[in-house]
C-alpha cells in the first residue's frame, strides 16, 4: 500500500478527515474529531496507528510480525502496522484494519453524532 493510497482510503469514510496537529509530517485521520488513524506517509515503511479491540490487538500481534503496540499510543486499544515494503501486512488486510479502526470509533461516539454520518 502506497502513502496516497492509505491516504484516499481514510478520507472515504463518512465523515473523515485529515489534520496535521502533530506536525505537517503526521497526517491524522479522524471522524467528528476522534482518530481512527495516524501516520507519518512520508516514512519508509508506511505504519499506520489504529485503534484495535484489546483481545484483537493482542492476538494480532501475537500472529503478525508487522503489527506492534501502537507507538506513543495507548498500547492496549492500539496497534502500529506496517503497511509497506517488503515486511509489510497485505493492503487487503492494512485496509480490513483501517476500516476496524474507522468503525470502533464511530461506535464509541454519542447516538446523535452516529446518524449524522448516515446523512447525506
Amino acid at each position: 500500500m502506497t502513502p496516497a493510497q492509505l491516504r484516499e482510503f481514510c478520507l472515504a469514510f463518512n465523515g473523515a478527515v485529515e489534520e496535521f496537529p502533530f506536525t505537517p509530517q503526521t497526517s491524522v485521520f479522524k471522524v467528528l474529531g476522534k482518530v481512527f488513524a495516524l501516520s507519518a506517509l512520508d516514512a519508509e515503511p508506511l505504519k499506520v496507528n489504529l485503534k484495535c479491540e484489546p483481545e484483537l490487538a493482542v492476538r494480532l500481534r501475537a500472529e503478525h510480525a508487522a503489527i506492534a503496540p501502537g507507538y506513543h499510543m495507548n498500547k492496549r486499544h492500539w496497534n502500529t502496522v506496517t503497511a509497506g515494503g517488503p515486511d509489510g501486512l497485505p493492503d487487503r488486510m492494512v485496509r480490513e484494519l483501517v476500516e476496524d479502526s474507522y468503525d470502533l470509533v464511530v461506535a464509541g461516539l454519542p447516538r446523535a453524532e452516529r446518524l449524522r454520518l448516515d446523512r447525506p
